[in-house]
């Protein structure tokens, strides 16, 4: 009986959409860094570490109000346990696994075990809270418990939270954490020479020199003096001794250059990954922006004649480490990734953001993979392709890509045009780079409503000094030039008109909104 109730229960939170929701909020609170309410999360928990610590330091020499006593002993401790029994909550999923695990035993048609399907879960949660950072969380609650007054002491653990929340922090210690090999072989040479060097120094020096008495003084010097800090308080005075100090003092200084090369080294290897993932963050925090793949020649006329015009809400992604430094040195925001892989597509907040996607690399290839990557993430990715030929340019269609633009066929067909047509070449060449008083303009109808329902004969084009060139049906939707003046207008209908960019911008203002019946 007792089964069944778990077991529905299990179920209970497996589809309790309330309660997924609850739970994925909270996941995102304490460990999605894109969330865009995290950083809010991320700035009152260090407010309440540094008033927690501050509380500790003030009181060793003062009395502290009964508000301050009540706000660190119940409002600090109480948040800091809440945040640890929610980082064990969202570690994994008890009803997911419970659910898995029954359906696993009907299909095979085995009896199910809830002690089974439990016990990995509980292993798991238990894991966790034997890592360094769930250890860290733990001791920071105890200094609540006042009838045992060294736990006081337990304080300073808070500190240590720290590395949750601080970005720069954490950072730097990812970067130790790569050279750990080298930083370990470092360190246990340094305990061979303090404890070696500590031996000598007791054996050669214990008769002779009051000041070393028992094999700790010994070692207390030996790594004072390899550290090269050198307090005073024993020196040697046999010849022995003295050899010894010169040894450990050199020793010293090489165990401090060699540490000090290899964090220059890693911090020099992961400079350049660090920038990037600054720039990825930032980028992220903006509601639009555009992901523009591959520093061709594309991009660059792109970015010089728009860059200022979009401020900043884009970046490049280029594989080419030559051409990410040429765009670096140009000003530009480039990142040093393949964007055909599917992880570097993925770090970008496809849930929060409107993105705009280029696939402008040299390769067909690459650009039909950055499509597959980029639809497989979201549909809502507006996506603009480079082809090669008509054939690629159908396979990048397949693949999702909104738009496909031929390079190639386009300079071709200008050029043939301003060979024997110069007229109209100059009229197109005047319009498309605004050097004409008149411009061409999309309009959008799901932005327009007022115009939808409307038949395009009921709209005086004309009045608003204005040429309607054709309409297209919704964005892949096949463009018509000059249709029927009885054609009813939809919602994903796209109209072409040309004019003076005063006479568009009227137009816009005045069919903006919803239509109600107006």
């Amino acid at each position: 009986m007792l089964k069944k109730l778990i077991l529905k229960f299990a179920f209970f939170l497996h589809t309790s959409k309330r309660y997924n929701r609850i739970k994925d909020i909270v996941k995102d609170f304490l460990l999605n860094p894109d969330y865009k309410y995290k950083k809010y999360f991320d700035i009152f928990m260090i407010l309440l570490i540094v008033s927690s610590v501050a509380i500790l330091v003030y009181e060793v020499k003062h009395t502290m109000p009964p508000w301050v006593d009540f706000f660190d002993l119940y409002v600090v401790t109480l948040v800091f346990t809440i945040e640890y029994v929610a980082r064990v909550w969202v570690h994994n999923s008890w009803s997911k696994e419970i659910v898995k695990a029954h359906g696993e035993a009907n299909f095979l048609k085995k009896p199910f075990s809830l002690w089974e399907a439990s016990r990995g879960v509980f292993k798991s949660k238990i894991f966790y809270l034997l890592t360094p950072a769930a250890l860290i969380d733990l001791l920071a609650i105890l200094p609540a418990y006042r009838p045992l007054r060294v736990l006081r002491i337990f304080v300073l653990f808070r500190v240590f939270k720290l590395l949750r929340y601080t970005k720069s922090i954490h950072q730097f210690v990812e970067v130790l954490a790569t050279k750990k090999f080298e930083l370990f072989t470092l360190l246990f040479l340094l305990l061979f020479i303090v404890f070696t060097a500590g031996i000598a120094i007791y054996v050669f020096e214990e008769k002779g020199n009051p000041q070393i008495t028992s094999l700790f003084d010994g070692l207390y010097w030996a790594l004072i003096t390899i550290s090269t800090v050198g307090y005073g308080d024993i020196s040697p005075v046999t010849i022995e001794g003295r050899v010894i100090s010169m040894l450990v003092i050199i020793s010293g200084i090489a165990i401090i250059s060699f540490v000090t090369s290899v964090i220059v080294s890693s911090f020099s290897e992961k400079l350049s990954e660090l920038k990037d993932i600054r720039l990825v963050e930032e980028i992220n925090k903006r509601d639009e922006f555009m992901i523009l793949c591959g520093y061709g020649q594309m991009t660059r006329m792109f970015l010089k004649n728009y860059a200022q015009e979009f401020k900043n809400n884009y970046i490049i992604i280029e594989k080419d480490k030559n051409k990410v430094e040429d765009a670096f040195k140009e000003g530009y925001r480039v990142i040093h990734e393949d964007a055909s892989r599917h992880d570097v597509i993925s770090k970008f907040n496809i849930e929060y953001s409107t993105i705009t996607l280029f696939a402008l690399t040299g390769s067909d290839i690459s650009n039909i993979y950055i499509i597959l990557n980029a639809k497989a993430l979201s549909k809502d990715i507006k996506v603009i392709a480079r082809a090669t030929n008509e054939s690629i340019a159908y396979k990048c269609r397949l693949a999702g890509a909104n738009h496909v633009v031929r390079p190639r066929i386009l300079a071709n067909k200008i050029l043939l045009t301003a060979i024997i047509q110069p007229v109209m070449y100059q009229a197109i060449y005047a319009i498309l780079t605004g050097k004409h008083l008149a411009q061409l303009d999309e309009v959008m109808l799901s932005e327009h409503q007022k115009m939808v329902g409307l038949k395009i004969e009921e709209i005086d084009f004309k009045h608003y000094k204005l040429l309607f060139i054709g309409i297209q049906r919704g964005v892949k939707g096949e463009f018509v030039f000059n249709p029927d003046k009885r054609r009813i207008l939809n919602d994903k209908d796209i109209l072409l008109l040309m004019g003076r960019e005063a006479s568009i911008l009227y137009f816009k203002n005045l069919f903006q909104g919803i239509n109600y019946g107006i």
